[in-house]
């Protein structure tokens, strides 16, 4: 993962710096502090999925083509067979799966997103809304200071830019299928 990780954070640097854009003007475009921006870049922190997000956003790109590195290219539908999807493990805490990740222009970014027992709950945030549905297993979430049980089959639609957190429940893991916009 920190091979991907750095490999990331190049492509970032490379983006930022064909478009022109400063470390500063970049960190100041994402609503975060340079600090934590020159991390991300130098590949010392995990970069969220949400700042992956608004960072292909700013330069028009898919961020597909931010995270493996290849360009998508179907337009009519893209099909993504059951555990064939792109493994993106942006974040220590939870496992992404793409399932659009060879589709262009997309509205929205579909993931599957398995978290793991007995993993501290942990906030973030990123720009956007963002949809989840639970597969599989019982989540807990926490978003803006309050907590939500949800069960298979239940669904939460919510600003991705309020404090967040998924926390799998019973001992068993956690799957749902998550679409960020």
């Amino acid at each position: 993962m920190e091979e991907e990780i750095r490999q990331i954070a190049t492509r970032i640097k490379e983006i930022r710096e064909i478009y022109g854009y400063t470390q500063e003007q970049l960190a100041e475009e994402l609503e975060i502090t340079v600090t934590l921006y020159r991390n991300y870049e130098s590949g010392q922190e995990d970069i969220p999925v949400g700042i992956l997000h608004k960072i292909a956003r700013v330069f028009n790109m898919e961020l597909s083509s931010l995270i493996t590195g290849e360009e998508p290219r179907l337009r009519t539908y893209a099909l993504t067979r059951k555990g064939k999807g792109v493994s993106v493990e942006r974040r220590k805490d939870y496992k992404y799966q793409s399932l659009a990740y060879n589709f262009i222009l997309k509205k929205g970014e579909p993931f599957l997103v398995t978290v793991e027992p007995g993993r501290p709950l942990k906030l973030n945030n990123h720009p956007g809304q963002e949809f989840n549905y639970l597969l599989s297993g019982k989540l807990k979430v926490v978003l803006d200071g309050n907590e939500i049980i949800l069960n298979p089959g239940d669904s939460l639609y919510f600003d991705s830019g309020k404090d967040h957190g998924m926390q799998a429940l019973n001992g068993k893991p956690a799957q749902f299928l998550a679409v960020i916009l």
